[in-house]
C-alpha cells in the first residue's frame, strides 16, 4: 500500500520504447538469450555519445561503449525486471503502471485462423490480403500494389500480440481504416484478445511506399485499474503523450497529445511541463522501436538516441522542487540480432529531480515499482503491486 501523503506535485515518466539493457533471467524461454539492445547498439556503432544520460548514471547500470560509469551520477539508477509474461509494449507499459498479467496475450505466428479472419472480413464487407507474420515495411512493399489494385486491406501480425491493418491513404481513407480497426478490436475478445489492433496507413507508389505518422493503436483495456486510473480518480491531471493513450485504451487520461516523431514527443513534453504544474505526464518515444529496432538499424537507433539525449536538458532544466522524473523503457528490441521482433530484456531506470538523492537501486523484481513510486510521490492510495523507491532516493 502506498499513498500515505503527498511528497511531490508532479511526476514525469519518459519511456524510451524498446531500450532494453539485456539480462532478463528468462530470456531463453522467449528465444532472446543474449539480446542486449543498448549495449549491442553501442558496440555496433563504435560507442554512443549520450552525455546527458551518462551524467545521470546510465553507464552505471550496465557497461555501454562510449557511456562510461561516472563517479557521481546525478540520478538514482537501476534495472527493472518484468514479472508479467510477454515482451510487448502493452504488457510493459501496464506493468510500469501497476498491472501485472497472469498469462501472455495470444500470438499468431502462422497468421490468424478462419474463426478470426472470416468474421472480420464479413464485418468490414471485403476480403483481405496477407494474413501472415511479417515486417510492416516488407509486407507493404510486397502487397502494396495488389492492395491498390483490389482495395483489399492488408492484414498481418508479428511475434507480438498484434492484429495490424495496413492501407494506402488514397485507397482506404485513414478514418475508414480506423473504423476497420475498431471493428477488429470489437471481434478480438476472449481467447482471441490480442493486446493491440494497429492501423498502419501508408502513402507512395510501388517501390516507394512510406508509412505515415497517422498510425493508431487500439489496445485491449487493462483488466484492473492502473496508477493512472487511480491518479485521475483522485483528481490529478494525467497527460498521455505519444502512444501512451492508445496503450491504456484511453483510460485514466485527462489530456492526450499526438506526436509526429520522437523529437516532437520531447518538444511536446517540454510544453506540457510548462502548462501542467501538477499531476502525471507520461511520454512514449516510439520511433526507437518502430523505425529502428524492428528494422534492424543500429545506426539509425543510435542517432535517434543521441538526438533524444541532446534534447533532454530542455526537460531537466524545467524541473522544480516538486518534480519527480524517471526515464525507463518497456522491453528490448536488439537490432543487431537476426530477429526483427521485441526482446525479453531488463530495462533501465533513472530517477532525478531537485530532491532526489543519487543511489544505486539495484535490480528490481517488477516494472511495477515505477507506478508504486509515482503513487507514493503524489500521495495516491495504491493497493496494487510494486514497492516505492522514494525512501531509497531520499524523496521524503
Amino acid at each position: 500500500m502506498t499513498g500515505s501523503g503527498r511528497r511531490f506535485d508532479r511526476s514525469v515518466i519518459l519511456v524510451l520504447d524498446s531500450v532494453g539493457v539485456g539480462g532478463a533471467p528468462d530470456a531463453d524461454r522467449y528465444g532472446d538469450a543474449g539480446s542486449a539492445t543498448l549495449p549491442h547498439i553501442a558496440e555496433a556503432v563504435g560507442g554512443l555519445r549520450l552525455p546527458t544520460l551518462q551524467g545521470l548514471g546510465l553507464g552505471c547500470i550496465v557497461p555501454i561503449a562510449g557511456v562510461p560509469a561516472v563517479a557521481h551520477p546525478a540520478a538514482a539508477y537501476g534495472r527493472l525486471t518484468e514479472t508479467s509474461p510477454g515482451k510487448d509494449s502493452t504488457t510493459g507499459h501496464w506493468e510500469l503502471m501497476g498491472v501485472i498479467l497472469d498469462r501472455p496475450f495470444p500470438t499468431y505466428p502462422e497468421g490468424f485462423p478462419p474463426e478470426v479472419l472470416e468474421p472480420f472480413e464479413q464485418a468490414i464487407g471485403t476480403r483481405t490480403l496477407g494474413n501472415v507474420a511479417a515486417s510492416g515495411t516488407e509486407i507493404i512493399a510486397r502487397l502494396g500494389e495488389e492492395h491498390q489494385l483490389t482495395g483489399y486491406p492488408i492484414v498481418y501480425t508479428s511475434a507480438d500480440s498484434v492484429f495490424q491493418v495496413a492501407a494506402h491513404e488514397e485507397v482506404i481513407p485513414v478514418d475508414r481504416l480506423y473504423d476497420i480497426c475498431q471493428t477488429a478490436r470489437g471481434l478480438l475478445t476472449g481467447a482471441y484478445a490480442v493486446s493491440r489492433v494497429i492501423a498502419r496507413p501508408f502513402v507512395g507508389s510501388p517501390g516507394h511506399y512510406v508509412r505515415t505518422d497517422r498510425r493508431r493503436d487500439f489496445s485491449v483495456l487493462p483488466p484492473r485499474p492502473t496508477v493512472l486510473d487511480a491518479a485521475a480518480a483522485a483528481g490529478w491531471p494525467v497527460v498521455g503523450i505519444g502512444k501512451i493513450p492508445d496503450l491504456f485504451g484511453h483510460r485514466g487520461m485527462t489530456a492526450e497529445v499526438h506526436t509526429h516523431d520522437d523529437l516532437d514527443g520531447m518538444a511536446q513534453t517540454v510544453q506540457m511541463l510548462e502548462r501542467t504544474p501538477r499531476g502525471i505526464i507520461m511520454t512514449n518515444l516510439v520511433d526507437l522501436d518502430t523505425k529502428f529496432g524492428h528494422r534492424n538499424d543500429p545506426r539509425g537507433y543510435a542517432a535517434d538516441l543521441e538526438a533524444i539525449d541532446a534534447a533532454l536538458p530542455q526537460m531537466l532544466t524545467r524541473l522544480t522542487c516538486g518534480d519527480l522524473f524517471v526515464i525507463t523503457a518497456d522491453h528490448g528490441n536488439d537490432p543487431t540480432t537476426p530477429s526483427t521482433d521485441h526482446a525479453r530484456e531488463q530495462v533501465p531506470m533513472l530517477w532525478t529531480g531537485p530532491r532526489i538523492r543519487p543511489a544505486d537501486l539495484g535490480v528490481r523484481s517488477t516494472f511495477a515499482d515505477v507506478g508504486a513510486t509515482v503513487a507514493d510521490a503524489l500521495g495516491i492510495s495504491w493497493p496494487g503491486p510494486g514497492t516505492s523507491l522514494l525512501p531509497a532516493m531520499g524523496g521524503t
